[in-house]
């Protein structure tokens, strides 16, 4: 494998890494606080579907206030408001209603791709909403000279890779140095402590799913961004993949960005086996590199499951009148 392979390998991983990262987090947030977000597919469908759209519609009004990256951070922007939005309901039934988390999250993923199409025909007359990539960078100032580091990391690459790292950084700040993260964190594993000591359980059960509904939303576009022009109201199982990284990651930031590289790796070979000299003289099938992602799903559950560290209380409704 020549050098100019590992590079192009090694940006894929990259592009297939970050949204899983992005989402996991969310995840991470919505799980430690107590709820299961199993809606992660969904609700990267719906901010996928809004930031295309958003990008969409400004494209073709000729604002040329918004160009290049302005434009898309204020695409992740509506995506993660949408994202928070749709997650709001899900929310609503596992806090408040004390519904099944896993049903209110699976009518989610069963509602956003429905809606997609519906809006998307709507406007255009078909389900595909399409955008003029012009976010690429071909290499960042300076950073991109770096030998062997700048050719891997800073060429040929989008902001939405550094914005994935930041949001780790930030996770990780959140979650463990901050009040706030302690009391979600006590929500997700002794509900009836936390509220014993003042902390409002629904609240911050709130807010973690809302953290996980706009980094979900964000995750979705983060996804479509480097990998299409179009949004076809699919995120190709991202979602699952997702809750695959977050269990895999131990509910830990920093398990979460090793587990995503490895999903992401997982992915480049399934989409870039051609590139691979050994993997493409091999006499397989190009149907059996595809399956690649989920086999490793399978298997890596398979033999981590059993250890799992999941916060104690998640996936469990909380009374506030028992103790």
């Amino acid at each position: 494998m020549d050098f100019n392979t590992l590079v192009f390998l090694i940006q894929q991983m990259m592009f297939f890494s970050i949204p899983l990262l992005i989402v996991a987090l969310g995840g991470m947030f919505s799980e430690r606080s107590g709820v299961v977000n199993i809606a992660l597919e969904g609700i990267m469908i719906m901010g996928a579907f809004t930031g295309v759209l958003f990008i969409y519609l400004i494209q073709n009004s000729g604002l040329s206030s918004f160009t290049g990256h302005i434009l898309l951070l204020a695409a992740l922007l509506v995506a993660a408001v949408f994202g928070a939005i749709i997650a709001l309901p899900h929310g609503y039934a596992a806090i408040h209603m004390k519904a099944n988390q896993v049903i209110s999250g699976t009518a989610i993923n069963m509602f956003a791709p429905a809606f997609a199409v519906y809006v998307a025909r709507m406007i255009r007359s078909v389900q595909q909403i399409p955008f003029n990539n012009i976010f690429r960078i071909k290499a960042v100032p300076v950073l991109g000279d770096i030998p062997v580091i700048g050719p891997f990391f800073f060429r040929e690459t989008y902001i939405t890779t550094y914005l994935g790292l930041i949001i780790l950084i930030v996770s990780a700040i959140v979650l463990y140095k901050t009040p706030f993260g302690l009391r979600l964190r006590s929500c997700g594993e002794h509900p009836q402590a936390a509220d014993s000591v003042g902390i409002n359980v629904y609240k911050m059960r709130y807010a973690g799913v809302m953290i996980s509904g706009a980094l979900g939303g964000i995750g979705g576009l983060v996804f479509v961004i480097p990998t299409a022009t179009t949004f076809d109201a699919t995120v190709a199982g991202y979602g699952f993949l997702a809750l695959a990284v977050l269990i895999f990651g131990q509910w830990r930031p920093g398990r979460i960005l090793l587990a995503a590289f490895f999903f992401g790796l997982m992915k480049t070979i399934s989409v870039a086996y051609t590139s691979i000299s050994f993997l493409s003289s091999m006499p397989i099938p190009s149907a059996v590199y595809k399956m690649i992602p989920y086999i490793a799903t399978l298997l890596v559950l398979a033999f981590t499951s059993r250890n799992s560290m999941a916060p104690k209380a998640s996936g469990e409704s909380y009374d506030k009148g028992s103790r």
